[in-house]
């Protein structure tokens, strides 16, 4: 009997946790500069659920070692729900594969609470290039005799890692020459310096409708909404072939389940809204949501599937 009014009480001191947090500001760190698609949303999530919360959020921009810097914050914070981190695919998934040793541990030291957003990247070509369909593309670059270069936005990024996984696929040769973001690998590909790149098509609009570039395929399974000309790689030869740039809201271990599920479910709440939906849309973010444990097991399958061709081809970052 005393052990049942003991569970039942700390329950009921549990729930009453999650009714009354947050109680004071939540931090939301951000492992990337303002202005970026992270820091759009974080300030756009941000700002509804300051409205839920009745606290403010207050978005927090830490750049730096390709998202790892932020993201060692949350996982150091105390575990009270009061500082979040909006992770990504590199600091998250990507990370414990490509770097020798990280200050913290992505499946030990941090929450996953909700999937924000996914992105397919986009196969960019010079308008030159005589390819007009991805297959196209394919037979080109095997007749090159391994004179091929393509960029990405960063060496270990989901620019880098999808070009790896499409040319091991499709089964021909090219060089990586990385860049510091997409700008500088979007105009080594208009200038002809390269001859090809995987990255988010947002990036890249100034140059596709100048008519410098020219897109051959998308890397999710179904065509993009707003990019519905552009064929997927799945749908071009490549059956099953995806590969996401994707985002989500985490926590420090530790955080009591019940805040956790509060935070879920507020996060579901606001991406449901119209506003919130329509200004996604207009930066080519694919909404997300769901439940933690689903964001979880999503996050273990992408480490799986990219852990393998990072290991394949060797990648490590210092």
């Amino acid at each position: 009997m005393k052990k049942l009014l003991a569970l039942v009480i700390g329950s009921l001191a549990l729930a009453a946790t999650a009714q009354d947090w947050p109680g004071k500001p939540v931090k939301l760190v951000v492992p990337a500069p303002a202005g970026s698609s992270l820091d759009f949303i974080a300030r756009t999530l941000g700002e509804k659920l300051r409205e839920r919360w009745k606290q403010p959020v207050v978005v927090d921009n830490k750049a730096g070692a390709g998202g790892m810097l932020g993201m060692a914050v949350v996982a150091k914070a105390p575990a009270d729900g009061l500082l979040l981190g909006i992770g990504f695919n590199g600091p998250i998934a990507f990370g414990p594969y490509m770097v020798k040793k990280m200050s913290y541990d992505p499946a030990k030291d941090l929450l996953p609470i909700v999937l924000t957003s996914s992105q397919p990247n986009v196969l960019a070509v010079p308008a030159n290039n005589p390819a007009k369909t991805l297959p196209e593309y394919v037979a080109w670059a095997k007749q090159q005799n391994g004179k091929v270069s393509y960029a990405s936005v960063g060496a270990g990024s989901s620019s880098h890692l999808t070009m790896e996984l499409f040319r091991s696929t499709a089964g021909f040769e090219a060089t990586h020459v990385p860049f510091a973001g997409s700008p500088p690998a979007g105009l080594s590909l208009a200038s002809g310096e390269t001859h090809g790149l995987f990255t988010v098509a947002p990036a890249l609009l100034p140059l596709i409708q100048s008519g410098r570039i020219r897109l051959l395929a998308a890397t999710s399974l179904q065509r993009m909404e707003g990019m519905a000309e552009v064929p997927t790689v799945a749908e071009q030869g490549y059956p099953g072939f995806e590969a996401l740039a994707w985002n989500g809201l985490f926590a420090p271990v530790g955080t009591p389940p019940e805040v956790v599920a509060r935070i879920n479910a507020d996060v579901n709440a606001v991406m449901q809204d119209a506003g919130v939906r329509e200004a996604f849309a207009k930066q080519g973010l694919v909404i997300g949501g769901g439940t933690a444990d689903s964001f979880k097991t999503f996050i273990a399958a992408e480490g799986r599937k990219w852990g393998a061709i990072i290991q394949k081809v060797g990648i490590t970052v210092d």
